[in-house]
């Protein structure tokens, strides 16, 4: 909380109460930064200890669930912030979904069939590596859909998305934000080094060609889709530090607001003694 009452999340937390707005958010910006790099990564170590610690307990607990939400352009992080943040959490309580293009299967039914069916169990922490979104960003940006289809899958998601609240879900949808400049090297860089050819594909210079159409799909979608139970984050994220250390500060403290209880120990084993 800084001096004047205000949260380092406020500009970057959206709810519905106010609009989005891309371009007035910068993405080198580093409101959760302590000024030094390796301050920061102690920061970063820190706060994933106890978001493992955190896990443990809601695992246990059994009771709730958590839903994970990173979207962003390509080269924006998302399996950089998967490592990054998560890494310390015991995986028998976390799953990891990346969502590709759909299979025949999946095309045969509703856009959303696929996603319902990896949400998160009781305990349960999932990480959607793109998602349901690609339906209202890939797609209005390749003209598959017009905006009146566009408008009504809007109305899906929301739905969507309450129904899980509404079940037990907490959802974290996290935009991770960069630079088209910074998006630039970043794409050079895999090109430049034969090791990280693999991660490079051809197709992604002809979505950078689109780019201004993105920024005007995640804009709209982000504002029809942030309401107070499943609120977006704007992850400022030409940083690859800060980027991950901000994901790691919201999880904290979406985590620390659940309060996860440990279940009330058993009275029947008290008198347990092992021979």
């Amino acid at each position: 909380m800084g001096s004047n009452g205000k949260n380092r999340l406020d500009d970057y937390r959206f709810d519905g109460s106010s609009k989005f707005k891309i371009a007035k958010l910068d993405a080198s910006a580093k409101p959760f930064s302590t000024g030094s790099k390796s301050d920061d990564n102690a920061r970063l170590a820190e706060v994933a200890a106890r978001l493992d610690a955190l896990q443990d307990i809601l695992y246990a607990e059994h009771r709730r669930k958590v839903l994970v939400i990173l979207q962003g352009m390509d080269t924006s992080g998302k399996d950089g912030t998967v490592r990054g943040v998560f890494r310390a959490m015991d995986p028998l309580g976390l799953r990891v979904v990346g969502f590709k293009a759909p299979t025949p299967q999946e095309l045969a039914h509703d856009y959303l069939w696929r996603v319902h069916a990896q949400t998160p169990a009781r305990g349960e922490i999932v990480i959607f590596n793109r998602s349901h979104y690609e339906d209202v960003l890939i797609t209005r940006v390749h003209g598959d859909i017009d905006a009146a289809e566009c408008k009504r899958r809007y109305g899906h998601i929301n739905a969507f998305e309450q129904m899980l609240v509404d079940t037990g879900t907490t959802i974290v949808k996290c935009f991770l934000h960069i630079s088209k400049d910074e998006q630039r090297q970043r794409l050079q860089e895999r090109i430049d080094d034969p090791h990280k050819h693999w991660k490079f594909d051809p197709a992604d210079m002809e979505e950078r060609k689109l780019w201004d159409g993105y920024m005007e799909a995640y804009e709209a979608a982000i504002n029809a889709t942030a309401t107070p139970d499943a609120p977006w984050y704007v992850i400022p994220a030409d940083s690859k530090t800060h980027r991950n250390l901000m994901v790691a500060e919201i999880m904290l403290g979406v985590f620390e607001g659940m309060k996860p209880q440990y279940p009330e120990g058993n009275p029947a084993f008290e008198a347990l003694r092992i021979e």
